[in-house]
């Protein structure tokens, strides 16, 4: 039996961009064609969030802890696919859908307590619990509060 997941290893070309890839990446278009699938960011990312994703191709896993933009990744890298550090680390931004807690009147408040630019904010209501609310300008996409949600009701994804 032939394992279809392999194949797509050397094929695959064009990559999923709504998936995240890594912070500071120059052109998602080209990153199919520039990257090596070295794995050399992996090794390197002090969160451990950068795992073997689609195609064989480094991607983001916030499920595992946040990134700390320490720009290791691009440094460790041997391709010209990173932008300078001092430029925006990418258009990530986290949502949260109808999982979680505080819809369904629980009290919840895990992900605004790991938010350290504080762009997770909670909204009053009459008669229920506070309901999270993200400011996308303060949001850094780093998904610290993902791997706390306690209903995966978060999510981070390209605007």
């Amino acid at each position: 039996m032939v394992d279809i997941s392999k194949r797509r290893l050397f094929s695959r070309r064009k990559v999923d961009s709504s998936q995240i890839r890594l912070p500071w990446i120059n052109n998602l278009d080209s990153f199919a064609d520039d990257c090596t699938r070295c794995g050399k960011c992996i090794q390197v990312c002090e969160t451990k969030i950068i795992v073997v994703g689609d195609g064989g191709f480094p991607t983001v896993d916030f499920q595992k802890d946040e990134c700390t933009f320490c720009y290791q990744c691009a440094d460790v890298c041997p391709e010209p696919i990173f932008k300078a550090k001092h430029e925006t680390p990418w258009t990530a931004k986290a949502s949260i859908n109808d999982k979680c807690l505080a819809h369904q009147n629980v009290e919840c408040r895990s992900c605004g307590d790991m938010c350290e630019p504080m762009a997770i904010q909670f909204q009053l209501r009459a008669g229920g619990v506070a309901l999270p609310k993200i400011e996308l300008d303060e949001c850094s996409g780093c998904g610290a509060c993902v791997s706390v949600c306690p209903t995966s009701a978060i999510l981070v994804s390209n605007i």
